[in-house]
């Protein structure tokens, strides 16, 4: 068995999270989505399920992908959800509406300066998450 005598500030950035940029660049991207999700005509079907007010999914959504990007585990789910799956149950979510919330999502990726290569990676990775989402 070896021992590694590597100090953890020099281990390799290996999480997306890490890849990405760290918690300030995970905040751009949820910003950029909801910014995009807010403007977007082809979101607007998904921007009508939210509140008027965006500020409290921006901080969930933060929280939500710090943890899954492999960064802080800070997201937590409420008592009357059981997982993140059933805080969407509670809405009619198709095609249209999964591939409208991809769309932010990749624009926001996109307009953050991820790489190409992360980019495709995360995309998959949420495509089959939002394709889970799916109630019709």
């Amino acid at each position: 068995m070896s021992v590694s005598t590597t100090s953890p500030q020099a281990q390799p950035k290996t999480t997306p999270y890490d890849l990405l940029g760290g918690a300030d660049a995970v905040r751009r991207i949820v910003d950029r989505f909801y910014d995009i999700m807010d403007t977007a005509p082809e979101a607007a079907g998904i921007r009508a399920m939210h509140d008027a007010d965006l500020s409290p999914m921006r901080q969930r959504l933060f929280e939500f992908l710090s943890a899954w990007l492999g960064g802080p585990r800070i997201y937590v789910v409420g008592p009357e959800q059981k997982c993140i799956m059933s805080t969407h149950r509670g809405y009619t979510i198709g095609e249209a509406e999964r591939d409208a919330w991809m769309l932010c999502m990749r624009r926001a990726l996109e307009d953050a300066g991820a790489p190409q290569d992360l980019r495709d990676m995360i995309d998959a990775a949420l495509m089959r998450m939002a394709d889970a989402f799916r109630s019709q």
